[in-house]
C-alpha cells in the first residue's frame, strides 16, 4: 500500500505533458501541460484533410475542457487555433494568451472556418463541429500580451513570448513553472519562420531551457536559397504570359498571400512584369490584408521603410481584389494571360477549386505551389503528379504544368531548425520533443539533433503522458 501511495505522490509532484495532435502529422496541434496546480494547453488546432469535418475533430479531446485554466496560442493558423470554439463550447472558461495580431487574425480565421464547416455539415447531413456563435463566445476569452513581456498566468506559471518569424504575430512561448521550490523552463517553438521572408521579422532566439518542444514541418528538407523566391515567381509569370496562359497560385490567406503580393508589388513597380491582370480571389486574405495594415509596427525594417516612403505594399496597378462571388466569377471573363492568387493553400476548399476545375485541363496553364501540402490534400495529390483528380465530385484531367517553390515556405527548414536550437545559450535542454511533422521529417530532424548536439530527442506520441 505504501508503494502505491508513494507512486501517486510522485506522479502528483511531477509536471506532465501530453500531445493531443500534430504527432507524425502537421495538423491538430494541441499540447496539454499539467503541473501540481495548473492545467493548460499550448494551441488547440484543427486536423486538416480533404475536409475540416474529419472525424479526428469530433473526437474527445482526451481531457476535460472545464478543467483547463488557460490556453497559450502560438499563432492564427487553423491547425493551431481551429478547435478553440469546440473547446469553448464544451466548457472552457479560461483566458487565451497571444499577441494582438494573433487575436485579430484568429477571429477572421475561425469565422471563416465556421462558415466552411456549416456548409460541409449541410452537405454531409451532419451536425457542425462548431457554429459562428461559438466563435463569438471564444473570442471573449482572448487576452493579448506583448512580445518579451513576462506575465504571471497562474499561481505557479509565468510566460513570455518572442517573435517566431512565421506569420504576423506568431510566437515562441517560454513557460516558467515553479515546482517544489525550483523553476523549470519549457520552451514551445510554435511554428518557426523561414528567415529572410518579406514583411515580418526573422525568428528570435531564447536563453536557456530545461525542455524544448520543436516543430518539424520541414525537418528533413533544405529550402531553396531565399533569392530564388522572387526569381522563381518572376520566371513563372513570364512563362505564363509568354504562353498566354493562366498562372494559378493557391496560397494560405495569412502571410503567404501578403508576402506574394509584396513581391508582385516590387515586380510591377520596377516594370519587370507586363500589365497582365493579377486577381486576389480570397475574401479571407483580403480581410487579413486589412489587419496587416493595422499592425505595421510588427513589420520588419525594410517593410516599414517602404511604407514610410509612401509605398502601399498591398496595392499596385494591375492588382484587383475579388471580394464577392460576382467579382470572382468575372475573373473567368478575362482572357489570358492572367494571374490568380486564391485560397485555400492546400487546395482543400476555397475559391481556388473553381479555378482548378476550369484551368487544370489546359496545357498552357501553370499551377504554382508556394506552401506546404499535407498528406491526403488535393494540393499534395497534384504535387505528386496525379494526372486526374477529383474536385467537388468531378474528375478533372491535369494537363497544366504543376510546380513548387520551396523558398516561399513560411516554415524553417532543417538547417534553420537546428540553428535555432543551437542558439539556446546557457543551460541546454535536458529533453527535446519533436512534433508537428510527418514521420519522415521528424526522424530526420531527430537524427540531425543527435549528430549536431548529441542530444537524444523524442518524437512526440499522441496521447502518451510524458513526465517532465
Amino acid at each position: 500500500m505504501r508503494n502505491i501511495i508513494s507512486a501517486r505522490e510522485d506522479l502528483a509532484n511531477n509536471m506532465r505533458i501530453t500531445f493531443n495532435g500534430a504527432c507524425r502529422e502537421v495538423t491538430g496541434s494541441c499540447a496539454l501541460i499539467e503541473t501540481s496546480k495548473t492545467k493548460f494547453l499550448v494551441d488547440c488546432g484543427l486536423f486538416q484533410g480533404q475536409e475540416f469535418s474529419t472525424q479526428d475533430n469530433f473526437s474527445s479531446f482526451g481531457f476535460n475542457p472545464k478543467e483547463i485554466d488557460f490556453v497559450l496560442l502560438t499563432h492564427a493558423h487553423v491547425d493551431h487555433c481551429g478547435r478553440i470554439p469546440k473547446l469553448n463550447k464544451e466548457g472552457f472558461k479560461g483566458k487565451i494568451y497571444c499577441t494582438l495580431p494573433t487575436r485579430d487574425l484568429t477571429e477572421i480565421i475561425l469565422l471563416d472556418s465556421a462558415n466552411i464547416i456549416s456548409k460541409e455539415a449541410l452537405k454531409n447531413n451532419s451536425q457542425p463541429l462548431f457554429r459562428e456563435e461559438d466563435v463569438v463566445g471564444a473570442m471573449n476569452n482572448f487576452s493579448p500580451i506583448n512580445y518579451h513581456e513576462k506575465k504571471r498566468v497562474s499561481s505557479d506559471v509565468e510566460v513570455r513570448m518572442s517573435d517566431a518569424g512565421h506569420i504576423l504575430g506568431s510566437s515562441i512561448f517560454e513557460v516558467f513553472v515553479q515546482e517544489n521550490g525550483k523553476e523549470k523552463k519549457i520552451v514551445f517553438s510554435g511554428d518557426l519562420g523561414n528567415n529572410s521572408t518579406p514583411i515580418i521579422h526573422d525568428m528570435e532566439f531564447i536563453d536557456e531551457a530545461d525542455f524544448v518542444i520543436i516543430e518539424s514541418t520541414y525537418g528533413g528538407r533544405f529550402h531553396e536559397p531565399a533569392e530564388w523566391r522572387k526569381k522563381g515567381l518572376h520566371q513563372a509569370i513570364l512563362e505564363s504570359i509568354g504562353r498566354k496562359g493562366v498562372l494559378m497560385i493557391p496560397a494560405f490567406s495569412l502571410e503567404r498571400t501578403q508576402e506574394i503580393i509584396y513581391e508582385l508589388n516590387d515586380l510591377a513597380e520596377s516594370e519587370q512584369i507586363s500589365k497582365a491582370p493579377i486577381f486576389l480571389d480570397s475574401p479571407l486574405a483580403i480581410k487579413a490584408v486589412d489587419i496587416y495594415r493595422k499592425y505595421v509596427s510588427f513589420f520588419d525594417e525594410e517593410a516599414q521603410r517602404k511604407i514610410n516612403s509612401g509605398d502601399d505594399l498591398f496595392n499596385f496597378s494591375g492588382l484587383k481584389y475579388a471580394k464577392d462571388v460576382e467579382e470572382s466569377r468575372a475573373i473567368n471573363q478575362i482572357s489570358p494571360p492572367k494571374i490568380i492568387l486564391a485560397g485555400a493553400g492546400m487546395c482543400n476548399g476555397g475559391r481556388i477549386t473553381y479555378h482548378l476545375k476550369r484551368y487544370l485541363p489546359g496545357s498552357k496553364n501553370h499551377l504554382l505551389m508556394v506552401g506546404y501540402q499535407a498528406e491526403n490534400t488535393l494540393g499534395r495529390k497534384l504535387l505528386d503528379g496525379n494526372k486526374k483528380v477529383e474536385i467537388d465530385g468531378e474528375f478533372i484531367s491535369v494537363r497544366a504544368k504543376v510546380s513548387a517553390l520551396g523558398s516561399y515556405s513560411s516554415h524553417a527548414d532543417q538547417p534553420k531548425l537546428l540553428y535555432w536550437l543551437g542558439r539556446i545559450r546557457g543551460k541546454k535542454p535536458q529533453r527535446v520533443f519533436i512534433n508537428h511533422g510527418e514521420e519522415k521529417a521528424m526522424l530526420m530532424l531527430a537524427d540531425g539533433i543527435k549528430q549536431k548536439f548529441n542530444i537524444n530527442s523524442e518524437i512526440a506520441e499522441k496521447n502518451k503522458i510524458y513526465e517532465i
